[in-house]
């Protein structure tokens, strides 16, 4: 945890070794913490050693941001790489950048054709205040062509380990070559083993990682031109005397070799020992051309090149040399296998009796079981003088091997935990594995722990390294152990490996705990302290899980005895925390539903804290495809006495980013208003058509000498001030000049080819009226042109075959009414009039 310290310089560092000409001492960097007095801010100044570069990189996208500079120079991003040896003021704008940064240290080492510029030093100099950070630290060497580099351990020695493993001591080592098609993991390892120096061709990397927390280890491993080699890297081990067994994993392992590429290991056995190896977990590629093979080379004979599934070495006595070949791989199909296997050498003393003491007196109720497993082979063993296929160690034992190599012999181990009390008075309980003598022929291939609470007592479990995950299809255990739970009975209940997310497992009942290795793996101390037990009070239902999972990262849940159906009468309940803003996506997939006979089955889920379940379905009921919850809830599953079929189910949960409910409602409203906005327009248009049919205006003639227009509510404008001669436009239809023409033809229009003055009523003068009308005429009153004194202009004469033109502009009426208001259309002017 960081610790906030208002102004107080909390860590220096700074400090000289001295150098020789074989040893080059890696200053990692020079440190100078300053903790920020504002929250959720911390400041760092740091200084890079020479020759060193410091990267520091977020594991998220959109995290934690690490800023330098001040004012118009700051820069902020989820990266920094810092190469000066100057101080750099370094600022994290999150309260705990340890969880999204990691930290990388890293030198060049090149090497001549004669020696290299420096060694591996292992130092923390001045890194304290980063102990929170994950950090790795990296060692990039450079060989000159045809010489490989080489890396002594000879001084600790190295163990191999499963990619998935992790070291007792927390500090492990990768080794990398890099070839024109990309990096190649040759292996990782830990400290002490058998494995004494490591060749990588041209370019590579040596590395070592160290977790949050952890103190560097200090430590030196020489680098020196290598030999030339013709391969991609060459180990080389020197095996112990007396009993041993050490596992060898090829290139990139658990994936495929590189194609067409060489692995070569050198061994070295001790006087009067022989060994023995055999391939496992192989899996072998389509080739296209070549073959894969292994090759054996040994002083005093000449080589052996056998396939990889024919039987290996048996009973070698001296040091050889092995190839691994690759061929050149079919790889058009889409998944294929390539090549990957492990090697498993074992060795032990040529015709000779191994006397071993068991002291099991320290260990309460433990039972030590060594079982011959194959009667043809000539291993012998012997507890107290007396020759046995099986032996059973409760407590101090001398026994005796002779010729008896680890695949002749298996060891397994049992210890039963009682409290039969008050609960008060059962104690917490470690499930570890026994440290058990060196001396026996092979090393302990599983552990069963029997535990047994009180009455109305419950068992609970839980990981000290971490939550576990339930080993199912989709959802691989990659780890080197496997964790077996079952009733006293035989029940099953699951098989759970690390790094998972089950947090808590509580039984009601007595149960058992199995820890075996997986295929040739070996139990490893680093899983030394598996599970820790500990006897609660009843609960309710016979199985409890409690789970944690991450974002965006799925957890696949099982019933117990999955795939077989769950034990009737039985209920399992999983308690899954959802944290604040985040919901919980259910599937559930492999759903078997039986048919019952007595009772039903129930899955149900219900949010902790709510009254109302969320989910909840029978047998005789379609489950649905996924379920949303948001927040922490229950997951419920109970069986049935089932006359056919049984009930298993896998659950699926993933958590997602929930939707929050402004943005619900502001995506409605940002709804309504497009919405809106259409309608809007629509009805805007449909006026707008309506407007342009409505728009042809009609003038209406008065024999006062005023044309009115209809909606013209006030007197209207003399010509000087209308527009009524301004034209925005006029059809060809409309034009009808050529109908003058023709009506001067016919006789019905005299000519007009002068210009007469109008002689006519104008605006400006008074309105026309008869003299016979009355004085008290009322004004604004619209009053009929005829009258019973005076008679209309008379119409001009025109042949019947001749009438006016029947279009918009003229209309025609009978005259023998007794009264005529010609309807004369749009009012038109001839073209160019005023």
């Amino acid at each position: 945890m960081w610790t906030k310290v208002t102004d107080v310089q909390c860590g220096t560092a700074g400090a000289s070794m001295s150098l020789s000409s074989l040893t080059v001492c890696l200053h990692v960097f020079v440190l100078t913490c300053i903790v920020s007095t504002v929250p959720g801010v911390h400041m760092l100044t740091i200084t890079p050693d020479r020759g060193s570069t410091i990267s520091i990189s977020g594991t998220r996208v959109n995290g934690c941001k690490v800023c330098v500079g001040a004012g118009r120079l700051r820069r902020c991003d989820t990266s920094l790489l810092l190469k000066a040896n100057t101080p750099v003021s370094v600022e994290f704008d999150c309260s705990r950048p340890q969880d999204e940064f990691r930290v990388e240290i890293s030198r060049i080492i090149e090497c001549s054709t004669k020696s290299c510029s420096s060694h591996v030093v292992q130092t923390d100099s001045g890194s304290l205040p980063l102990l929170n950070f994950n950090r790795k630290f990296t060692w990039n060497v450079q060989a000159t062509s045809p010489k490989a580099f080489k890396i002594d351990f000879t001084e600790t020695g190295l163990t191999q380990i499963n990619p998935a493993e992790r070291c007792p001591d927390r500090h492990s080592y990768t080794l990398q070559g890099f070839q024109k098609t990309g990096p190649v993991a040759i292996g990782k390892y830990c400290r002490k083993g058998a494995i004494r120096s490591a060749q990588i061709l041209n370019l590579g990397s040596f590395s070592l990682e160290v977790p949050a927390g952890e103190t560097l280890q200090k430590g030196q491993f020489d680098v020196s031109v290598g030999e030339e080699i013709k391969s991609l890297a060459k180990i080389t081990l020197t095996l112990p005397q007396g009993t041993s067994s050490s596992e060898l994993l090829s290139p990139n392992y658990p994936d495929s070799f590189p194609d067409d590429d060489v692995m070569e290991w050198s061994v070295h056995v001790p006087d009067k020992h022989k060994t023995a190896l055999r391939f496992l977990n192989l899996t072998q590629p389509t080739c296209l051309k070549k073959e894969t093979a292994v090759e054996y080379h040994s002083k005093g004979s000449g080589a052996s090149v056998r396939r990889l599934t024919e039987p290996q070495l048996e009973q070698k006595s001296g040091d050889f040399s092995m190839t691994l070949r690759n061929c050149e791989m079919d790889r058009r199909r889409a998944g294929f296998p390539g090549l990957s296997l492990s090697i498993q050498l074992s060795t032990s003393r040529t015709s000779s009796s191994v006397l071993c003491k068991v002291d099991l007196s320290k260990v309460e109720v433990l039972f030590l079981y060594i079982v011959k497993l194959r009667p043809a082979s000539a291993c012998e063993m012997k507890l107290n003088s007396v020759r046995k296929d099986k032996i059973t160690v409760t407590s101090n034992s001398d026994l005796s091997f002779q010729d008896c190599l680890p695949e002749d012999v298996q060891v397994t181990a049992l210890r039963v935990i009682e409290c039969r009390h008050h609960l008060k008075d059962c104690p917490n309980v470690r499930l570890s594995l026994p440290m058990l003598p060196s001396c026996l022929p092979a090393p302990l291939s599983s552990i069963t722990w029997i535990l047994r609470p009180p009455t109305h007592g419950t068992v609970e479990l839980t990981a000290p390294t971490g939550p576990l995950k339930q080993s199912l299809p989709g959802q691989p255990c990659n780890d080197s152990i496997i964790i077996s739970v079952a009733e006293e009975d035989g029940t099953p209940i699951g098989r759970f490996c690390p790094q998972g997310a089950i947090q808590k497992i509580q039984i009601h009942t007595n149960m058992s705990v199995t820890v075996s290795r997986m295929g040739s793996n070996t139990l490893r101390t680093s899983y030394r302290n598996v599970l820790d037990a500990c006897f609660k009070a009843e609960i309710s239902e016979r199985y409890i899980f409690t789970v944690a999972s991450k974002k965006d990262k799925p957890v696949l849940l099982a019933t117990p005895g999955w795939p077989v159906g769950m034990k009737y009468p039985s209920t399992v309940s999983w308690i899954v925390s959802v944290p604040p803003k985040m919901e919980a996506h259910l599937m559930f997939a492999n759903l078997s539903q039986p048919k019952c006979g007595n009772g039903h089955t129930d899955i149900r889920v219900q949010r902790v804290g709510c009254l109302e379940e969320d989910y909840s379905r029978r047998e005789d009921e379609e489950a649905d495809h996924e379920i949303v919850v948001a927040g922490t809830f229950y997951l419920n599953m109970s069986s049935c006495m089932p006359e056919r079929g049984h009930f298993s189910v896998i659950t699926s949960i993933t958590l997602r980013q929930s939707k929050s409910l402004l943005l619900i409602i502001l995506s409605v409203v940002a709804a309504l208003l497009v919405i809106f906005v259409i309608v809007l327009v629509v009805v805007c248009v449909v006026i707008k058509k309506k407007k342009k049919r409505l728009n042809h205006e009609v003038s209406i003639y008065n024999a006062n000498g005023t044309s009115f227009l209809p909606g013209q509510n006030n007197f209207p404008k003399t010509r000087e001030d209308n527009e009524s001669h301004v034209y925005a436009s006029i059809e060809d239809s409309l034009v009808y000049t050529h109908l003058l023409r023709k009506g001067m033809e016919i006789g019905v229009y005299g000519e007009t080819d002068a210009y007469c003055s109008f002689t006519g009523h104008t605006e400006s003068q008074k309105p026309l009226v008869s003299k016979g009308s009355r004085d008290d005429m009322e004004v604004g009153v619209y009053q009929t042109y005829l009258n019973s004194n005076q008679q209309a202009p008379p119409l001009p004469k025109r042949p019947p075959s001749q009438p006016l033109v029947d279009n918009e502009i003229y209309q025609t009426e009978d005259i023998n009414g007794g009264e005529h208001s010609p309807d004369l259309g749009l009012r038109l002017e001839p073209e160019g009039g005023n």
